[in-house]
């Protein structure tokens, strides 16, 4: 939207970014628009004096200004950025001439938002409010400039695009020539030093472009390969951050791929860089596991999406080739339960890591084990013997080196360990009793297996995916996602109708006997052999007359 009509007033947006009401105060902008659009939720914004004419959100610039010093204060980095891209903003970047602790502590103060130090070197303090629009948390940070002066500050940071600062009054300033490269989409560090002082640039680099839709300038590119085994100088935990938002991100593929082609990939997840060399034969498609990796996370994608009501990413069908009617048999497996499943992947399992991300980094580890597990038969068959119990053993070692967080990474490690649990169950409809041991060996981890095993079978058979098959292995995820959440009590966890206390009464000496025997008794129940406690007392005389014998 072109906002230079409306240079140095105040405008009402509805939902849908249409224009409501304009005013020379936010007061009149407000008033206009609830004239014309009275039941709309409305965004008041104020376009900057000069151009570009961006759109400033009055909340909360407008609340932070009577706030902020007279001088030496300016929105600086992302959000610029993202306000030249028409962005949503969620994290507002400020740097000031000095006491940025002490500004941002007065400023959680007057929002009544919560405060924390961040940083003593650089006096950067950080305050969370809540969106009254939105009611999501906002982030505010005052970090004190980082050089003598703005300009030098600027020319410090990684990229031109971040080197962006916006002064109260709204005028950009913009030393490194970076409204420039957005406008030709391209990510261009600001100096021959940028990667020295901070490697993790060199990941940063590569997410910003897939996020953005950018291009690697040249001269940053070559800069990249030269480099790129400097990553190792930062901080595991920083090099996991970055990590975590590239695979968050949609096409996570495009993201490993380019960190393959940069020659980073093999400094920063050096198992997965060994699968380029691992060969597979029929009935894989992919010639090489890496890229069958690829394939399946670009798989587990599509899922998502489907599971979301989203177009599926073009990135999905450029890697999995399968026959048109296997989205439509996947829709009708999973859109019975789109509300149970959508719960569950949204749920994280640590902090910030949902059960949906985690899904991707087991889709991105689950063959890891076939570079060690390689054979070839005397029939010229390639086979990876154990690879999903080596794979789990070196997605743990990686995963630890990475420093995650340890629920999250056993979450990850069964996956890799159980994600051909599924895989050939076509043969034949899995019984209660198999789904109850499904569940009891993989946990909260359950679900997501069924969704790896899928979106497995997608990359491994592409076009040469039969109907029957596909349907056979859908009617066995149907049978298990029925049974997690339409019968939770009475396959996956019934509730005990004997303790052991119990069983030792019934005339079972204390010992692992009893465990043994309670085992057997809820596979029993699970499988609809045993429903009552009568039932149950004569199972486990049975049991105990065995033992005797």
């Amino acid at each position: 939207m072109d906002f230079s009509p409306y240079a140095g007033r105040w405008i009402a947006l509805t939902e849908s970014h249409t224009l409501a009401g304009i005013g020379t105060t936010r007061e009149e902008a407000s008033a206009a628009a609830h004239a014309t659009h009275p039941k709309e939720r409305l965004r008041l914004m104020w376009i900057t004096p000069q151009p570009p004419y961006l759109a400033l959100p009055a909340w909360p610039l407008s609340h932070l200004k009577p706030l902020l010093p007279a001088e030496g204060v300016w929105l600086v980095g992302g959000p610029v950025r993202d306000l030249l891209l028409g962005r949503e903003i969620h994290d507002w970047d400020f740097a000031v001439a000095q006491g940025g602790r002490k500004l941002a502590r007065t400023i959680a103060d007057a929002l009544h938002a919560a405060y924390y130090p961040l940083d003593d070197e650089r006096d950067t303090g950080r305050v969370i409010a809540t969106d009254p629009h939105t009611h999501r948390p906002i982030i505010l940070d005052f970090a004190v400039l980082r050089g003598a002066t703005l300009e030098e500050d600027l020319w410090r940071r990684d990229f031109t695009i971040n080197a962006l600062a916006l002064t109260p009054e709204g005028v950009l300033i913009d030393p490194t020539g970076g409204q420039a490269d957005l406008d030709a989409g391209l990510i261009r560090i600001t100096g021959p030093s940028s990667f020295k002082d901070d490697p993790v640039r060199l990941l940063r680099a590569v997410r910003l472009a897939n996020r953005l839709r950018f291009h690697i300038e040249p001269h940053t590119e070559q800069a990249i390969r030269t480099q790129a085994a400097t990553i190792h100088t930062a901080t595991p935990e920083r090099i996991c951050a970055e990590l975590l938002q590239m695979v968050h991100d949609v096409p996570a593929a495009r993201n490993l791929q380019a960190l393959a082609d940069l020659g980073l990939l093999r400094h920063v997840l050096p198992e997965i860089w060994a699968l380029r060399a691992v060969q597979q034969s029929s009935p894989h498609h992919y010639a090489d596991a890496c890229t069958h990796t690829l394939a399946t996370l670009a798989a587990v994608e599509g899922i998502l999406a489907l599971l979301k009501g989203e177009a599926r990413p073009p990135s999905t069908d450029d890697a999995v080739n399968v026959p048109p009617w296997t989205w439509p048999l996947l829709a009708e497996t999973l859109l019975p339960f789109q509300a149970e499943l959508l719960s569950y992947l949204e749920t994280p399992v640590n902090a910030d890591m949902p059960r949906a991300d985690l899904l991707k980094w087991g889709a991105l580890f689950h063959d890891v084990g076939k570079a060690a597990t390689r054979s070839v038969d005397a029939n010229g068959y390639t086979h990876f013997y154990d690879h999903p119990q080596v794979g789990a053993e070196l997605a743990a070692a990686r995963l630890e080196a990475l420093r995650f967080p340890k629920k999250a990474a056993d979450f990850v490690v069964m996956l890799v360990t159980e994600h051909m649990r599924l895989i050939g169950s076509e043969k034949s409809e899995l019984s209660r009793r198999a789904i109850y041991r499904f569940y009891r060996v993989t946990g909260d981890a359950g679900v997501s297996v069924v969704l790896l095993s899928l979106g497995d079978v997608l990359a491994v058979w592409e076009r040469e995916l039969t109907r029957h098959r596909w349907r056979n292995l859908l009617h066995n995820a149907g049978l298990l996602l029925n049974a997690c959440f339409a019968q939770p009590t009475q396959i996956v966890a019934p509730p005990p109708l004997l303790n052991g206390y119990d069983v030792i009464a019934l005339g079972v000496p204390q010992g692992p006997q009893v465990g043994q025997i309670l085992e057997t008794l809820r596979e029993a129940q699970a499988a609809g052999e045993v429903a009552t406690r009568e039932e149950a007392v004569a199972l486990v005389k049975s049991l105990a007359a065995e033992h005797t014998e």
